[in-house]
């Protein structure tokens, strides 16, 4: 009876991480931004550094039932979300006393968790849109439609995506943009690969539709027909669209042209018609970053019957809103695009999609309440000082670059003296006050707030660039550097222990957050951020040579993570993460120079046996603590422009010289590179 019981005590401690805490927080939990309960030194530093950082963390931490991924970044992400929990359930209680925010991010929370209620109204809630659909009886009809759908589809892509974007040219202003889209599968390489894998996809994917049109109620013989013609006509736009690899090359995707010319380009679809029912703004130009697609979309609208259409807005209809309606529904979309594609085994907890789902519907009005709870006037004064002392020791290094030109270092200097640096929140919130919350209206509300930022982007149209506008929600654990807007953005949400720790001296705050200050920072000069210039606008600023020179150091990191494996047989793909794995390398070295700046005459200590070089580097790796499935891994080669966690750390570290000096490392170890790649 010992291995029965074995295996079932292994499957708890399996669920254990997901079932930990399932109660909403009052305050956030502390973690140092240095464990050293979390390495695991049995395993010498120079043979896997990231191991010995992080070996007894993954071990502690296995991937929680519902999770693809489990990191140390996840796991912050879970401790935020339980904060969020409490503070929406406060907010959802009702009450005269309730600001505006706290009625609309708690009615929306409200609805969200009255799962009865969903699972009453079965499908009921696409009625409006299905009935919409099953009048459609001609191409004339569908430009109307299909604004109608897609200002009110969550996350849908319904044939093309069409929104607002700074010119390329011109960062100052807003244009429109026709992109491509449409697809169900989360890569246009899900439809053209062969492998055998691939084919299964493909048919599970099949499987998938039909069932989800069972559920709508088709027979099984029609279910299956509507698959196969979705499938063939989603299978035309993926072939027809760029690859992620192609599409780092922002020329590839720049193409202005007329409103006329883009009418000529599809004469199926009448875009007059389309743009009136959206409403837009008067348009005169669009970019079009994809043109072969739009070409393509024409030959499909010339081959496809109205039915096949039809199935297909039926099919993105139900997709796209399938986690908000019934359990059925709920379960069928898991199993396919959690349980199957990325092999997470049981679906998060309802409280935990509904903090996600307001949190990104209302991400700013959540956002203000979480900034005042948790985010401190010194905080951010002290990630605003590390930021300008890494924008410093970026500013000597591109002095003392070697290889680049004075008329290009000129350029680069302009460019970093021109970085805006966001750090916690907004300088300006969102106003949602014009969008209606019900407390028992869940698709709804969805539906209003989709709307509301459809509307909002629409409406940037023809207007200059607001540059205090954010990207991502206060609460987010996760940064971001924009090459058109010339700008890096630090959430709150980041900027919380482990990864930066207010009670922890510098040394693992410069190697954590002070790395991925220099990562967002080395984005604007990696292999895509360097073909914008100091506004924003896509300039080669660069002469032929100095361009020769970044390719050939590019290539060399490129070329190094092309030889690593994510999974099975599957390599990187080193163009893909070409300008992440150069940004890890570039923060990184950034982060450790300011840090030698910043206490350049002091006397620092041994802390718990490292010296503080060892605790630079043990809170670089530390950030990457984590594991993740097979299946994930496998989506993630795909799609994902970062490399996996272990070679984030042991790519970064075997390049550089200072980390062998700080653990004594010897030539021919497999932390050291023997000709280390380096590019800024």
């Amino acid at each position: 009876m010992l291995q029965p019981i074995m295996r079932l005590v292994a499957a708890f401690l399996v669920l254990l991480p997901a079932l930990y805490s399932q109660q909403p927080l009052t305050s956030l939990p502390y973690t140092p931004s240095l464990d050293v309960h979390a390495m695991d030194q049995s395993v010498q530093p120079c043979e896997n550094f990231y191991k010995y950082s992080c070996g007894t963390w993954i071990k502690d931490n296995p991937i929680p039932a519902d999770q693809a991924r489990w990191d140390v970044y996840g796991k912050l992400t879970y401790e935020n979300e339980l904060f969020l929990w409490g503070l929406l359930e406060q907010a959802g209680k009702g009450g005269s006393e309730r600001t505006p925010n706290e009625q609309k991010i708690g009615d929306f929370f409200h609805a969200c968790m009255d799962e009865s209620a969903a699972e009453k109204a079965g499908a009921a809630p696409l009625e409006p849109g299905l009935r919409e659909i099953a009048a459609l009886k001609s191409l004339d009809q569908l430009p109307a439609l299909l604004a109608h759908l897609q200002l009110t589809i969550y996350a849908g892509s319904m044939l093309f995506n069409f929104g607002a974007n700074q010119d390329y040219a011109d960062s100052s202003s807003v244009i429109a943009f026709a992109e491509a889209g449409g697809l169900g599968l989360p890569d246009r390489d899900y439809y053209t690969k062969t492998d055998v894998r691939s084919l299964q996809i493909r048919q599970k994917y099949l499987d998938h539709m039909a069932q989800m049109f069972q559920l709508l109620g088709d027979s099984p013989e029609v279910a299956t027909a509507n698959s196969q013609a979705i499938m063939a006509l989603e299978t035309a736009l993926a072939k027809a669209s760029l690859t992620r690899v192609e599409l780092r090359d922002p020329y590839k995707s720049f193409h202005k042209m007329k409103l006329s010319e883009l009418q000529e380009l599809t004469p199926s679809f009448r875009w007059s018609e389309y743009l009136a029912a959206l409403p837009a703004p008067a348009i005169s130009i669009v970019n079009v970053s994809q043109p072969a697609f739009y070409s393509e979309l024409e030959t499909q609208f010339k081959a496809e019957s109205i039915e096949a259409v039809r199935s297909y807005l039926r099919w993105h209809l139900v997709h796209a809103n399938a986690r908000f309606l019934s359990p059925p529904f709920v379960e069928a979309d898991f199993d396919f695009f959690s349980k199957y594609l990325r092999g997470t085994p049981a679906m998060q907890p309802r409280w935990k999609r509904c903090v996600q789902l307001v949190d990104h519907n209302l991400g700013e009005a959540l956002g203000q309440v979480f900034v005042e709870k948790t985010f401190t006037p010194e905080t951010k004064a002290r990630t605003v000082a590390m930021t300008k002392e890494i924008e410093i020791a970026m500013e000597k290094e591109i002095d003392n670059l070697a290889w680049m030109s004075p008329a290009t270092k000129q350029q680069a200097l302009l460019k970093l003296h021109g970085i805006a640096n966001k750090i916690g929140y907004p300088d300006k919130w969102r106003d949602y006050s014009s969008v209606e919350v019900r407390p028992d209206d869940l698709l709804g509300d969805v539906q209003r707030a989709s709307a509301f930022e459809h509307h909002r982007d629409l409406n940037k149209i023809g207007k200059p660039v607001d540059r205090t506008e954010w990207g991502m929600s206060p609460p987010t654990v996760n940064a971001y550097y924009d090459p058109q807007m010339n700008d890096i953005n630090f959430p709150a949400g980041v900027l919380q222990p482990p990864l930066f720790d207010p009670k922890m001296d510098d040394a693992p705050n410069y190697g954590n957050t002070g790395a991925t200050i220099g990562h967002e920072l080395t984005h604007g000069f990696d292999d895509e951020g360097r073909q914008f210039d100091a506004k924003g606008n896509l300039h080669d600023w660069w002469t032929a040579t100095d361009a020769a020179e970044f390719q050939k150091r590019a290539d060399c990191v490129s070329d190094e993570y092309s030889r690593f494996t994510v999974v099975d047989e599957v390599k990187i793909n080193g163009k893909l993460t070409m300008g992440e794995d150069v940004a890890d390398l570039g923060g990184t070295l950034l982060a450790y120079i300011a840090w030698k700046a910043a206490n350049q005459g002091k006397t620092l200590q041994p802390v718990d046996g490292f010296t503080p070089d060892q605790r630079f580097f043990v809170g670089m790796a530390q950030w990457a603590c984590g594991s993740e499935r097979p299946e994930d891994l496998r989506m993630s080669a795909i799609t994902n422009p970062h490399s996996p966690l272990e070679y984030r750390i042991n790519g970064v570290v075997s390049n550089m010289p200072e980390f062998s000096r700080a653990f004594s490392c010897k030539a021919g170890q497999p932390m050291v590179r023997l000709k280390p790649c380096r590019v800024w």
